[in-house]
């Protein structure tokens, strides 16, 4: 799923306000693996990105590299906005990422907070819904190498496929990317029976100062609140979304705002709303072969 922050929106928010952070003192060990997916189910097309899997002391955060990668970079050309006072154009330097969800894993019963960005108004907000996913794990005795580390053989069905993992217990974390988990080693290699998933583990680092949200989501307040509920509605509310990404911000418009110019860019506000929205709908209706293909059932939790 593409990222769904508008960076033309983050960065009049950034005009308006800035915001310290204090250094983190975690320290995260950050898997990197490759993903290549097929975004359409009756083509053969692929398409590959790299996510990234930080793992830190009671839980794990699973997301989009994309955006982490350029933080420092962008964090850069917001000072520099806030200190000239002067909107600047991003769009084309910035590279958008192709999934938004992230994924926090808490230890160790590995429950799962799922989380997607809409927006509310004019203010991005973060939704999610918790879930205890059951992997009925059959180990295999076959073994292999991938890259550097021995692994071996695991099969399981989740959202209605059916999937293979290699996972390798040099890695002492039973843990993995996107939802997936529960093998006694972290997985380095898991794709689907028809190969629309498959995630690779390409290397590792230490992050010192490690912080879960960036500054992205700092400026935009986005990252520090998680508005939680039940997978159901939290579908409906994002399919919502998708069929019209500005139905909460239209009504809070009026024809003069829409005719302003911005400075630094060509155009009005009203033209960036609808290139925004074309290319939000674009892209949604590009990408219609998820992950899941079917709600997992959550496990029930013990009183």
């Amino acid at each position: 799923m593409k990222n769904l922050f508008s960076v033309f929106f983050i960065a009049l928010f950034a005009l308006a306000s800035a915001q310290d952070s204090k250094e983190s003192k975690e320290t995260a060990n950050r898997f990197f693996y490759e993903l290549t997916f097929k975004p359409k189910k009756d083509s053969a097309k692929m398409d590959n990105v790299v996510m990234a899997l930080d793992i830190v002391k009671g839980r794990s955060i699973y997301r989009d590299f994309t955006a982490v990668g350029q933080d420092s970079i962008l964090k850069v050309q917001i000072e520099a906005m806030q200190k000239a006072g002067v909107f600047k154009d991003m769009s084309k330097s910035f590279k958008m990422p192709k999934f938004s969800e992230k994924i926090v894993k808490t230890y160790p019963n590995m429950e799962i907070q799922y989380i997607e960005r809409i927006a509310s108004g004019f203010t991005p907000m973060s939704i999610g819904y918790n879930e205890t996913a059951k992997f009925d794990w059959k180990i295999s005795d076959e073994k292999t190498k991938i890259g550097t580390y021995n692994a071996q053989k695991a099969t399981t069905e989740f959202g209605g496929k059916k999937w293979t993992a290699w996972f390798s217990s040099e890695l002492p974390f039973q843990d993995g990317p996107y939802k997936f988990s529960g093998l006694p080693g972290l997985i380095v290699k898991i794709e689907d029976e028809g190969k629309n998933y498959s995630w690779v583990l390409k290397g590792n680092k230490k992050v010192p100062n490690w912080d879960e949200v960036t500054y992205m989501e700092k400026i935009s307040n986005v990252g520090l609140k998680v508005t939680e509920m039940p997978r159901d509605k939290f579908e409906k509310t994002f399919n919502d979304f998708k069929k019209d990404p500005f139905a909460t911000v239209r009504p809070m418009m009026t024809q003069e705002m829409m005719s302003k110019s911005i400075p630094g860019m060509d155009g009005t506000i009203g033209d960036m709303m609808k290139k925004q929205e074309k290319g939000y709908k674009d892209f949604f209706s590009a990408n219609d072969n998820p992950i899941e293909t079917s709600s997992q059932a959550p496990e029930k939790k013990k009183k």
